[in-house]
């Protein structure tokens, strides 16, 4: 595997998962892969299961980790072509990625949609620039529009916990303060959609997410009878997808809260949610706290979904013949 920004650049979802669970049961087998090794991890934004679970598992695997934080540990960056760089923007972005990538093997990024032009979100116009300049594979640790180590994670999970060969997954909208990126639910759904589980979105009118990543899913405005039945509810705020109200927050209805009346209406279901969350506006304090609740061993399997991840790309690398060149003037 080259690069990884998307759940289908694992191809067979299940040989996946059946691979991560193998790497669970001995995360250091595959050190010999990783030594000499170093995986540079650029964050635009914060994090902490990101930031923690990625290095723990580029260290399982032997590699040597540089964490770079763009606003606190670098000059501020420009990314826009074209501009007269007089302002308090010191170096372009199309400089400093081929640098980057002289110093490591592979690139891990962080940078979510910025709300401000959604043809850019949309397009990848950071992460994109990474794996067009860097020269080196790049891995996406959430964009604008995926966060494909947190679904494979999740998937992973329910995996780990389904007791049914076909369960009912409910990705349900619930109230935030803030505009929050699509990304985590768009890829949920990519990566539920790739399984043969029933899946269901539950969200108010004005929530649609876009239809490449619904795909196959029923959606459902009526959250209470798209719980029925639910073997897992996986909670999460998004903002507006759809114009004229993109990145905008259209509705902080409190009644899509999930509670425990609400879960009683589910088949016991597990309860999910990425983190972090926004308790008592996401989900109420006793639900999260409920047996039910596996937010965390989900937060755990991070470490797993990106070992698995970082072995690919190492064996990609591992098996080529010569080394990638670095820059864009070649």
């Amino acid at each position: 595997m080259r690069h990884f920004t998307s759940i289908n650049d694992l191809g067979d979802v299940q040989a996946a998962v059946k691979e991560a669970l193998e790497i669970k049961k001995n995360r250091y087998a595959f050190q010999e892969l990783g030594k000499n090794r170093t995986a540079l991890l650029i964050f635009f934004n914060n994090s902490l299961r990101t930031r923690l679970s990625t290095q723990k598992a580029a260290m399982n695997l032997g590699m040597n980790v540089i964490v770079l934080d763009v606003n606190q540990g670098a000059w501020k960056l420009e990314t826009e072509r074209g501009v007269i760089m007089d302002g308090d923007k010191s170096e372009h972005l199309l400089e400093a990625i081929p640098v980057m990538g002289c110093y490591c093997d592979m690139i891990g990024v962080r940078s979510f949609a910025r709300f401000e032009n959604k043809e850019d979100d949309y397009n990848e116009k950071i992460l994109n620039q990474f794996i067009k300049y860097s020269g080196r594979p790049v891995f996406s640790m959430e964009a604008a529009t995926r966060h494909p180590l947190q679904s494979f994670a999740d998937l992973i999970t329910i995996e780990e916990y389904k007791k049914t060969a076909r369960p009912k997954v409910v990705m349900t909208w619930a109230p935030h303060p803030k505009a929050l990126p699509q990304a985590v639910p768009n890829s949920f759904a990519e990566t539920m959609n790739a399984t043969d589980y029933e899946f269901v979105i539950a969200q108010p009118h004005g929530y649609e997410l876009d239809e490449k990543f619904v795909g196959r899913a029923k959606v459902e405005y009526d959250q209470r009878k798209a719980l029925e039945g639910a073997d897992f509810v996986y909670a999460k705020n998004w903002s507006a997808y759809k114009d004229p109200n993109y990145g905008k927050v259209i509705c902080k209805d409190m009644d899509w809260t999930v509670d425990t009346e609400k879960m009683a209406l589910t088949n016991n279901a597990y309860f999910m949610h990425c983190l972090p969350v926004r308790r008592n506006m996401i989900v109420s304090d006793d639900v999260i706290e409920s047996p039910q609740s596996i937010v965390i061993p989900e937060a755990a399997n991070r470490e797993i979904s990106a070992q698995c991840v970082l072995k690919r790309i190492l064996e990609g690398l591992n098996g080529d013949a010569q080394p990638v060149s670095t820059g864009y003037w070649h």
